[in-house]
């Protein structure tokens, strides 16, 4: 009898995921769409195969950084949250977790990521907002291209780097702060690092997304930016300067609202959004470092790249560390 009992129990277990996807399509497909709010620009490619898979409308509202927070704690604050799936850094996710918007799911997709990957059942990081150097490979010889971080700090470089503003910009700062606690050994040595680049003039822009423009056109010859640029931006002259040290960056994550208005199609979209085929598209046309096992974007040697997730800064911290490069970047 132990021995049925055992057999039957395992039947569950090999059944009972077949079941549930079945019914989840089923019901997905009855409420017809799934709204998605995301500070990711490009994920357009993911959204139409989506589409094209289920039958179900997927729409896709693309909310900065900045904004986000205040936006959907707006909306849920007034039961007006049309929003079924949330992605944003882990920071803000966890922010808006601390306020009861985001419910508990743990898809089945996710099998296989890492296991900081999800730590609560609600928040899943799919990817890392890598951070590197990239540069406009026409116009810097190989024999100038970066080989650690602290070579920005080279007067070379002088008035020819751009990067997002160090005073405002959240991941530029988390960044900033992660080479203090993870690649340069001292806190003097990483004074040094900040001194030397503030001294190198570099040239402020809003966010990520403004940072490869002054690269392309020869405007500035370097940024700290994102190497997914290679790939958006191609056929543009950028590369990434393989430094000796590891890239680091903001895990990206995804969580359902928890009055989510399409529930179904919102835990079907977050099983096709971690699927190894999503990754696949989010990786070869959008450049993303995705967590799926063996996915990486078409970037030369990105695959022997160490890439790691930083520090959670809390908000207090960002405006701390804000206000001190602030000081120590002023013109």
């Amino acid at each position: 009898m132990k021995k049925i009992a055992v057999l039957v129990a395992l039947l569950m277990l090999v059944a009972a995921p077949c079941a549930f996807a079945q019914v989840s399509v089923e019901k997905a497909k009855a409420e017809g769409k799934v709204s998605f709010y995301a500070n990711m620009t490009s994920v357009e490619p993911v959204m139409e195969a989506f589409q094209q898979k289920y039958g179900i409308k997927a729409e896709y509202t693309r909310l900065s950084t900045s904004k986000f927070i205040a936006t959907i704690l707006t909306e849920h604050a007034a039961g007006k949250l049309t929003a079924d799936v949330l992605q944003a850094p882990i920071p803000v996710m966890e922010l808006l977790k601390s306020k009861g918007v985001i419910a508990s799911y743990v898809s089945p997709a996710s099998a296989g990521y890492p296991k900081w990957a999800n730590k609560d059942g609600m928040i899943q990081s799919f990817g890392i907002e890598y951070v590197a150097l990239i540069y406009n490979k026409d116009l810097v010889r190989a024999a100038d291209v970066p080989r650690t971080y602290q070579d920005l700090t080279n007067p070379k470089w002088k008035g020819k780097i751009v990067m997002a503003d160090p005073a405002t910009h959240p991941t530029t700062i988390s960044w900033l702060v992660g080479l203090k606690e993870n690649v340069i050994k001292s806190d003097a040595e990483w004074r040094a690092f900040l001194k030397g680049l503030a001294a190198n003039s570099p040239m402020f822009v809003a966010s990520f997304g403004p940072t490869p423009a002054p690269i392309e056109t020869g405007e500035k010859l370097i940024g700290i930016s994102m190497p997914k640029y290679i790939v958006t931006k191609a056929p543009a002259p950028l590369d990434w300067a393989k430094v000796s040290q590891p890239m680091m960056g903001t895990p990206r994550a995804i969580g359902i609202t928890a009055k989510a208005p399409h529930p179904n199609a919102a835990r079907l979209f977050v099983d096709y959004w971690l699927s190894k085929d999503a990754m696949k598209i989010m990786a070869d046309q959008v450049g993303e470092y995705v967590l799926a096992p063996g996915v990486y974007p078409p970037i030369s040697a990105i695959d022997k790249a160490k890439v790691i997730p930083i520090r959670e800064l809390s908000d207090d911290e960002i405006r701390k560390w804000g206000a001190e490069f602030k000081k120590i970047f002023a013109k």
